[in-house]
């Protein structure tokens, strides 16, 4: 592919039913909707004509449509946020996804631009994002997902549990997810032809196993900020703290 065939947008999805916080895109923090922060951040990066939030649910769409936002109404049989950014991206006419997790509303500009520099570098890898761990309740959070890398930055394996550890379980250094993700066109058409969960993205419920499951490699792009998101309700305090600092 020559680069000046790439076509790419930034893809927010949301949906409202999620397990672990209902109606979470939804919710206020410091009179603005989690979405709204997410989507503000995004646009930041790349201009409001590049970001698009993909979404099920006529609540979520009304929200982002107040804010002036581009929505992309998507099936919802998606199994993952990754399924659906693969559904509006293929409405779109992409060849390639960046793709910002909707529960990340304090997520840095600067790197969302850093992943599309590296996109332009590697138009075939996909890409995702790590930090540094800086301490021992956030490695032994489940919410967080725990990235191990081999020595060339690739992706070994992810998981919810504190890795990696010594024999006497103890915290050393560690890093953990942050959810920018590039994704060629290519590489969602693989992950999206399976009528259901791999075995072990369906155990940690962390989409990207999935590309490793499938034989697929991805490349971690390590940042100097790692962001924090709003997995379930007790995060919003954390939220607020650091918008307060």
């Amino acid at each position: 592919m020559h680069l000046t065939d790439i076509k790419w947008a930034v893809i927010i999805p949301a949906r409202f039913a999620s397990s672990r916080f209902p109606g979470k895109p939804l919710v206020v923090i410091k009179g603005k909707s989690l979405i709204q922060r997410v989507w503000e951040r995004c646009v930041e990066a790349v201009g409001i004509d590049k970001v698009y939030v993909a979404t099920d649910d006529d609540k979520i769409s009304q929200q982002v449509r107040s804010f002036n936002g581009n929505v992309i109404m998507t099936s919802e049989s998606c199994m993952t946020g990754t399924d659906r950014v693969y559904e509006a991206a293929k409405k779109l006419g992409l060849t390639h996804v960046i793709n910002v997790q909707g529960d990340e509303p304090l997520i840095n500009p600067d790197d969302i631009n850093l992943f599309i520099e590296e996109m332009y570098k590697s138009p075939n890898e996909i890409l995702n994002g790590m930090a540094r761990i800086n301490d021992e309740e956030e490695f032994r959070s489940s919410t967080v997902p725990k990235v191990v890398v081999g020595p060339e930055g690739k992706l070994l394996y992810m998981s919810r549990a504190a890795i990696p550890t010594s024999k006497k379980f103890e915290y050393i250094k560690a890093w953990k997810q942050v959810c920018i993700y590039v994704f060629p066109m290519t590489a969602l058409e693989r992950f999206t032809d399976v009528t259901a969960k791999t075995e072990l993205e369906k155990i940690e419920d962390i989409e990207i196993l999935r590309f490793l499951e499938q034989g697929s490699s991805v490349k971690m792009l390590e940042l100097d900020s790692g962001s924090a998101a709003v997995d379930v309700p007790e995060d919003l305090e954390k939220i607020i703290n650091l918008l307060n600092e």
